[in-house]
């Protein structure tokens, strides 16, 4: 989990990193609310039931003691205003919002029981022996609220471990200003500044390493126990252990713009969100409402007739308790609250709508690039095409418009170019145009690199047939001087060691592997082969890989694996979008998923964890809307005939269990 010795937040921070979701304060709250309540109300039960007829008992001390009816009445009040008050409360933003469910069911039951009880005082005021239902409501009430307190600590415990994210950052961090050291808290931390980590300390920001090398533990955000070695140049990410040496880290996102911060904003806007089978969870509750209630007004007029009224009200209540959706209400969140903070300790950030779209997904569309491949290039050969050029020159024109950009050739050229210890030319208006390449004024020449099938577009590729032939299955990038072809760089990267067996896992699922890349034809397929991909598109911009998705959504679903930017508006655009890669190299917001640990594994493990869930959310669903059938039926006392009876208790109990195994069943979810 990496150091915590200076891992305690302090509130102020809390509120400026935005780290704590707002709804793990408010169950907290809840739980500390309901937990006291449910106390009292249980301590103000035995005297209830010390005074009430129990359990077919046909004389209570409360008809030897003097004032006993008044005591009961007194108490039951009490525990109906006070232990119902959170159930009146759901109750009314139900009515409010149009849509009755598991709390107005709560309170009709425990409302018709109170007020049955009131009318039972009354008569007997008038020396008519009748029975109340007080030592019923309060237990009603102590079983509903034990079971408010389960449900509300089940999900606090699904959410725990995204919450244990914002305890990995320090409260004050070592800050450096002209060579100073100087400790200040972090919500004084801005962009570029320099800040000092000391060994076992953990990262307190999204950074580049300026100065300095060390192991850099980050198991809490990728799930992988082991070391990284980073040097110089290399980025480190909030919550990370700095395992050896002393470095300095530049800042490169502060507050709500570091990792730990976007993950936690990715869980409580999946929280926000409603899935599919969630919006079904909320209709059968919905619909339950007005089924129980019918029911239990049948019930109530025709036991009227054949039986004492106390027993027509009896079965009434119990009906509408027994009908109570709390498994319902439970069914769908609790699995996708625990798959997305399991996931999240294991580095996979799932928002909550993907789960349904996962049943019937056909094709996984991969980017080449650092997907399927390392991304890790190494320059093979390097080709002028000029005699006013030579290689070096090549490189060093490469090397000065790539130095801005973060796409993983541009590092293996600016890393060449360096190990070379070549310098970087004078040059302005550098930019990155998006699936063109890089652009700009190189040594008061317009320059730029582009990709081949920018080259062929522009019809540059004359002339140059026998380069690209002979390095078919390599990767190339071509040089611009002022609209002239300068030179080629070759490069080679290689194929992930976990790919081969991931593409033959996928396929033996049976999903269809398709490679998207923007590279050129010659190289994607000589990959394709060697993995056994069938399906490959090569030469794509961007809007191109948009283009396919949209294909293939037209014999299936999708899910679209890519990373950086480039890849941002397929992620969109599919029925699933899974981003690859670690915190500022990734446009997390595009994405449904984002794989931090760059390893393809992760999407077998988020395909079968998401058809786990799915699973699960179906048995869920089944049991507290499917235990109804046979329950309710049962309570509104359709074997009376042979003797078997319920009453709104033994209906409480069985609702509480059936809560109770949605509860197990989702908190069972394993990665």
């Amino acid at each position: 989990m990496g150091n915590h010795e200076h891992s305690k937040m302090s509130h102020e921070k809390i509120i400026h990193s935005s780290f704590k979701t707002p709804q793990a304060a408010n169950h907290h709250l809840m739980i500390k609310d309901i937990t006291k309540r449910f106390w009292i109300s249980l301590i103000l039960t035995i005297p209830v039931i010390a005074l009430s007829p129990v359990v077919g008992m046909t004389f209570s001390f409360q008809y030897i003691m003097p004032y006993g009816t008044y005591i009961v009445a007194i108490i039951g009040t009490i525990l109906f205003i006070y232990g119902g008050q959170p159930f009146f409360k759901g109750a009314k933003e139900e009515f409010k919002s149009h849509k009755p469910g598991m709390m107005a069911l709560i309170t009709l039951g425990i409302s018709v029981a109170y007020i049955y009880s009131m009318y039972a005082v009354l008569i007997r005021l008038m020396h008519r022996p009748i029975n109340d239902f007080f030592w019923e409501l309060a237990t009603l009430i102590d079983i509903m609220l034990l079971g408010h307190v389960i449900e509300l600590k089940a999900v606090m415990n699904a959410q725990s471990v995204v919450d244990d994210l914002s305890n990995l950052v320090p409260d004050t961090i070592h800050s450096v200003v002209d060579g100073q050291v100087r400790d200040i808290p972090l919500s004084h931390l801005k962009l570029g500044d320099i800040v000092e980590v000391r060994a076992r300390e953990n990262i307190p920001t999204d950074g580049i390493i300026c100065s300095g090398e060390t192991q850099i533990n980050e198991s809490i955000i990728t799930g992988e126990e082991r070391s990284i070695y980073k040097a110089q140049g290399s980025t480190v990410i909030a919550g990370s252990t700095n395992e050896s040496d002393v470095i300095h880290v530049k800042v490169t996102a502060t507050g709500d713009e570091n990792y730990l911060s976007k993950v936690n904003k990715l869980v409580a806007q999946a929280e926000q969100e409603k899935s599919k089978q969630e919006v079904l969870s909320d209709k059968v509750a919905g619909y339950l409402f007005y089924i129980a209630t019918f029911i239990a007004i049948i019930a109530f007029f025709f036991w009227s007739f054949h039986a004492p009224l106390s027993l027509a009200f009896s079965i009434a209540v119990t009906v509408l308790v027994i009908a109570c959706p709390h498994a319902l209400g439970l069914a769908v969140p609790l699995v996708v609250s625990k798959t997305a903070t399991l996931a999240a300790k294991h580095g996979l950030v799932i928002r909550r709508q993907v789960f349904e779209n996962i049943s019937g997904m056909k094709f996984i569309l991969m980017n080449k690039t650092g997907i399927i491949t390392q991304g890790d290039y190494n320059i093979k050969a390097i080709h002028h095409l000029t005699g006013k050029m030579t290689n070096q020159q090549v490189l060093q024109y490469a090397a000065t418009l790539e130095q801005q950009s973060k796409h993983p050739i541009a590092k293996s050229i600016v890393k060449t170019a360096k190990q070379q210890h070549l310098s970087f030319l004078e040059s302005f208006n550098v930019e990155e145009e998006k699936g063109v390449g890089m652009k700009g004024f190189v040594n008061g020449n317009y320059a730029e690199l582009i990709s081949p099938s920018v080259l062929k577009e522009r019809g540059l590729a004359i002339g140059i047939e026998e380069v690209i032939k002979q390095y078919a299955g390599d990767t190339l990038t071509y040089l611009l001087v002022d609209g002239r072809l300068a030179g080629v760089l070759i490069l080679e990267d290689q194929i992930k060691k976990e790919a081969f067996h991931v593409i033959q896992s996928l396929k033996a699922e049976g999903y269809i592997p398709v490679m998207l890349t923007g590279d050129n034809k010659e190289s994607a397929i000589s990959i394709a082969k060697t993995l056994g991909i069938d399906e490959v598109q090569s030469d794509l911009k961007p809007q191109d890989k948009v283009k396919w998705v949209h294909k293939y959504q037209q014999r299936g679903k999708v899910l679209m694996v890519g990373n950086g930017i480039n890849d941002a508006s397929s992620l969109v655009a599919a029925d699933i979008g899974m981003a690859i890669g670690v915190g500022i190299d990734v446009n997390i917001d595009s994405a449904d998923i984002v794989l931090v640990n760059n390893n393809l594994d992760d999407i077998l493990a988020f395909i079968i964890l998401a058809k786990h869930a799915n699973r699960k959310m179906k048995q869920n669903l089944w049991w507290g809307a499917g235990y109804n059938i046979i329950a309710l039926p049962l309570a509104a006392g359709i074997l009376a005939p042979i003797g078997i009876m319920l009453s709104p208790t033994a209906g409480a109990f069985l609702m509480s269990v059936s809560t109770i195994i949605v509860a197990i069943n989702a908190m069972t979810l394993k990665m």
